[in-house]
């Protein structure tokens, strides 16, 4: 049940509201299957297949943002409008204009709809309220906004904002490639990428090639970047840290699978203690990445 991207915002910690209250927040934007006039539909639903939408483990929640989409190619519409032109020309002697061919088109969408194929896709919510962390599962900031949008339409004033640090990714991953040094607690792995700040974006990727300082130096004297750089922190847990301060292609090492142990007796323990091993996890590793960058900035509340 890892998390495998990791879009990062924060709320106050600790964070008043109760499982209870989420719970009963959310309700009404519960997930149903799209009708079949729709051709989307957005929701919560059980992270667990059970009827809440809210599961809870020593103050750790897990929630889950369905979507349900209906896959109707343009090309299937217009082949079958172009054949219903057609028969309309035969029967009042000349072709559609373009008024009445839009109309064609709307009516053919609407009696391909129903029929049309669904893709459903479920994107994980950790919400950490005794730290004030609330992760998205989602590798582009695209799709953690629509979960986003969500929450903050069922959460009343939810006083969620963005992760701030004292220096940005891209000026702390440049500065570690320098140093040919990692910051404390983590490693340099052998993905990264260099982009130039000139107009032409000149890009470099290594992909699992052992990184040469002097040949890194020397692009970056040239003027690039460094906007993905993959990282192991303690031995525990790889990912790739982005420009947006995105964490990307999270997987536990084996050393943490051996402290799981796989003891759990049933499906229900073995959920609830992986659950509990990942939040534990990522938030310390969140931390010291937040640390790595110089630190939050806080908000100052208003005099």
């Amino acid at each position: 049940m890892w998390f495998k991207n990791l879009q990062i915002y924060r709320l106050p910690a600790p964070w008043a509201m109760s499982q209870e209250q989420l719970e009963e927040a959310l309700s009404p934007q519960t997930f149903s299957d799209a009708s079949g006039m729709d051709m989307q539909n957005q929701g919560w639903c059980s992270p667990r297949e059970n009827s809440m939408l809210v599961h809870a483990v020593n103050r750790q929640f897990l929630l889950s943002f369905a979507t349900e989409k209906k896959l109707l190619p343009a090309t299937v519409v217009n082949q079958v409008s172009k054949a219903k032109a057609a028969e309309i020309e035969e029967q009042q002697g000349f072709a559609p204009g373009r008024k009445q061919m839009k109309e064609i088109k709307e009516q053919v969408t609407d009696e391909l709809l129903p029929r049309a194929f669904s893709i459903r896709r479920n994107t994980g919510v950790w919400i950490d309220p005794v730290n004030g962390w609330l992760v998205v599962d989602a590798g582009n900031a695209g799709r953690a906004e629509e979960v986003i949008k969500l929450l903050l339409k069922c959460v009343k004033r939810l006083p969620l904002r963005a992760l701030r640090v004292q220096q940005s990714p891209v000026s702390a991953m440049t500065q570690w490639l320098v140093a040919d040094e990692a910051p404390l607690g983590f490693t340099i792995d052998q993905d990264t990428e260099l982009r130039s700040t000139g107009e032409g974006k000149a890009t470099v990727r290594y992909v699992r090639h052992a990184l040469e300082a002097e040949d890194v130096r020397r692009h970056i004297e040239a003027g690039k970047q460094c906007t993905r750089l993959a990282l192991t922190w303690n031995s525990r847990i790889s990912l790739v840290l982005t420009e947006a301060m995105t964490l990307k292609r999270i997987t536990p090492l084996d050393v943490i699978k051996e402290t799981d142990g796989g003891m759990s007796r049933d499906a229900d323990e073995r959920f609830d203690g992986d659950m509990l091993l990942m939040t534990g996890e990522l938030g310390n590793m969140m931390t010291a990445l937040v640390d790595a960058l110089g630190g939050e900035i806080v908000e100052q509340a208003a005099a």
